[in-house]
Order: structure tokens, then C-alpha cells, then sequence
């Protein structure tokens, strides 16, 4: 009877592990959303946030989350628009019409 009552509460703890691993690499799988927002945002968004944080330095970090970014994403998706002469030229125009 003991043996039985072992052997059962080890295969519990052995489904909760289970359960808590699988939900972490669930989790895993949420953060290649804000990639895909960083780039879905236009050169005009992202010249406007830009802008945005130019005004308050102090919270760019909670204007870049309030977009679904992370710095990193921000920064790669500003590195890109930089690449392309047409797209760096509209995220200029919108960051001067936004900073003044």
C-alpha cells in the first residue's frame, strides 16, 4: 500500500513538471510576435515613435513596449528602414512633422 501511494505521487510530480515545462515553451513561442510588429510598422510609425521618444527620454523604454517592441526589435527595424533610401527618407519626414 505505501509502495502504491509512491508510486502515485511520483508520477504526479512528474505530470506537474511536465505541465510547468510545457507551458514555458509555450511561452517561448509568443515572442516571435513582437518581431513580426517591428516589422509590420511602417518608416512613418516608426519615425513618429522615434520622435516620440526624442520628446521623453525618460520614458522610451514604455513608449517602445506600449508598440509591441523591445529595444532590440526597435533597433532592427530602424537599421532596416535606414537600408532602404525611399523608406529612410518618409521615417525623416515623419519624425520632423511629429518633433515639431
Amino acid at each position: 500500500m505505501k509502495t502504491n501511494m509512491t508510486t502515485t505521487a511520483l508520477a504526479l510530480l512528474l505530470m506537474i513538471a511536465g505541465c510547468k515545462a510545457q507551458q514555458s515553451a509555450t511561452s517561448a513561442y509568443d515572442k516571435p510576435a513582437t518581431k513580426q510588429s517591428a516589422a509590420a510598422m511602417t518608416p512613418e510609425q516608426l519615425g513618429k515613435l522615434g520622435a516620440e521618444i526624442k520628446k521623453h527620454p525618460n520614458d522610451a523604454h514604455k513608449l517602445i513596449e506600449q508598440h509591441g517592441l523591445t529595444e532590440e526589435s526597435f533597433a532592427a527595424a530602424l537599421r532596416k528602414t535606414s537600408e532602404d533610401p525611399a523608406a529612410a527618407k518618409r521615417y525623416a519626414t515623419a519624425y520632423k512633422e511629429t518633433s515639431s
